[in-house]
């Protein structure tokens, strides 16, 4: 199975979580599952904006039923949720849905830091 879920959104699991964090300087990872509407609704934002961030942030995916480790160790208790790492610390979480103008605030915000 490839590691990439849909254009440069990369998939993550338990096993493949810390590398991916500490492998870039600044990475949003979407906490989801295949379940969940508002997952769904959000997941097209999460593919557009790693696109447009390419090669400057990284946009990761993880199924929370798949990889219950990274829900316990972030505290994860509703989906969807994001998790924003620089260097390799978890630097803001963000939970619910939010609009794509929203979530391209917070990752600039993250990026001039």
């Amino acid at each position: 199975m490839s590691n990439v879920a849909a254009n440069s959104v990369l998939k993550v699991t338990d096993q493949s979580f810390g590398q991916t964090v500490k492998a870039n300087n600044l990475v949003v990872v979407d906490c989801y599952a295949d379940w969940c509407g508002p997952c769904r609704m959000i997941a097209p934002i999460v593919e557009d904006l790693a696109n447009e961030y390419s090669g400057r942030v990284a946009f990761a995916k993880v199924d929370v039923d798949q990889s219950p480790e990274i829900s316990r160790t972030y505290h994860v208790s509703s989906i969807p949720t994001l998790l924003f790492f620089k260097n390799g610390e978890m630097v803001d979480r963000q939970v619910g849905a939010l609009p794509k103008h929203a979530l391209q605030a917070r990752v600039d915000a993250l990026l001039v830091k």
